[in-house]
């Protein structure tokens, strides 16, 4: 199977257009308020609500409360839900019930891939650990600890610092079920480079299954 394509941090109609074209299937939106790709709700369902059933429409969040990601996915008309703070197992398996969740660990070299383990969630996704970020480090962290973590869980996402010149590499070496980039493919925080999207896309798909 191929690895899905998931570009995070989309802010605007032109950029989630030109990402779904380029062969992205699925796109992130920010309602974490201090991120600077952070978009509101009724501005992520206008984009939404123009794009094709197919694409995956995440929504990511960060220490919210259960009850407002509830309300902000019911608004934003998102599809899946993306957890990118110090969610409890208990918060995780609770919204797990419902939605279909990807839950966020950062990954630094003491990191253990037991850990993922823990979550009864339907995706877990890892990310470079940052002391201040959350997401959107620009950094790579040890593929080997990936590689070990894609053997865990069911469906793996990698983020943390892939571009158009490293994703191909990525996904050979560990051969997640998704890749996940931001930072990479901007010419500014939350303002989407097109021609960086489709050389990420393209590369990414070069890589056969």
């Amino acid at each position: 199977m191929m690895t899905l394509i998931k570009i995070c941090g989309i802010t605007s109609f032109e950029d989630a257009v030109a990402a779904v074209a380029a062969g992205a299937e699925a796109l992130g939106f920010n309602f974490y308020k201090p991120s600077p790709r952070y978009i509101t709700p009724q501005r992520a369902r206008e984009i939404i609500e123009q794009l094709p059933d197919s694409v995956i429409k995440v929504g990511v969040f960060v220490n919210e409360e259960s009850e407002i990601v509830q309300d902000i996915a019911n608004d934003s008309g998102i599809t899946a839900i993306q957890l990118h703070g110090d969610e409890s197992r208990d918060y995780c398996h609770e919204l797990a019930a419902n939605q279909y969740v990807i839950k966020v660990l950062a990954v630094s070299n003491d990191f253990d891939p037991t850990i993922t383990q823990r979550y009864q969630v339907q995706a877990i996704m890892l990310d470079t650990k940052h002391n201040t970020l959350r997401g959107g480090t620009g950094r790579v962290f040890d593929w080997s600890i990936a590689q070990q973590v894609s053997k865990l869980v069911p469906k793996l996402y990698l983020a943390g610092g892939l571009s158009p010149e490293n994703v191909a590499e990525a996904i050979e070496t560990v051969r997640p079920y998704a890749v996940d980039a931001c930072s990479s493919l901007e010419t500014s925080p939350g303002t989407k480079n097109h021609a960086r999207m489709r050389a990420f896309v393209t590369a990414a798909k070069s890589v056969k299954p």
